[in-house]
């Protein structure tokens, strides 16, 4: 039986305080608290993204959530992707880091939204094509994940959730859309 992440409900405010903090390392072996809320948000992602499930629980579509945005000042961050239809790979980091990324920047062609921002908000945000992050598993063993286009605007979003920062804090003001070409010029 699926339980909606009713946690979300109460913190997705872009008013709330916690979203603007920095989070903190993560110590292990993580909490069995900590596995079964990672375990949650994997099918909460996942169920988000099918169209059925997304009707039925009445679900707002997301592809990633860090802790900060359950109201836990954790340094985790997951991601579940549909890299082919129906099909998913999640992404469970913990500590992650940036360690590379390309120069070439893109954006999301309809800009980005979030499981923490209840409203629309116009505007492209530069992210690097490609970022490679180091981090951890839920064991502690160390992990490297080399990720491109869409899953890398993931992990950097994902990631900016841990140091306080939301995606409309990238967006230009005095220019909040770029074309293709403008965007590879940031």
């Amino acid at each position: 039986m699926f339980k909606k992440l009713d946690i979300i409900d109460d913190i997705n405010k872009n008013e709330n305080k916690l979203l603007r903090s920095i989070s903190k390392e993560v110590t292990f072996p993580l909490s069995k608290e900590d596995k079964e809320i990672i375990e949650h948000i994997i099918k909460h992602l996942t169920y988000s993204q099918i169209e059925e499930y997304e009707k039925k629980y009445d679900l707002r579509p997301g592809m990633g959530l860090a802790f900060p945005q359950l109201g836990i000042l954790k340094r985790i961050i997951v991601i579940v992707d549909e890299y082919e239809e129906g099909k998913f790979e999640n992404y469970v980091v913990i500590n992650p880091e940036i360690v590379s990324n390309s120069k070439e920047m893109i954006a999301a062609d309809a800009g980005e939204g979030c499981l923490s921002v209840n409203r629309e908000i116009e505007g492209h945000v530069p992210r690097f094509a490609r970022v490679t992050v180091e981090g951890y598993d839920i064991d502690g063993n160390k992990i490297k994940i080399r990720a491109r286009e869409e899953l890398s605007i993931a992990f950097q979003h994902e990631i900016d959730h841990l140091n306080g920062i939301l995606f409309y804090d990238r967006i230009n003001k005095d220019k909040p859309f770029y074309s293709d070409y403008e965007i590879r010029l940031i």
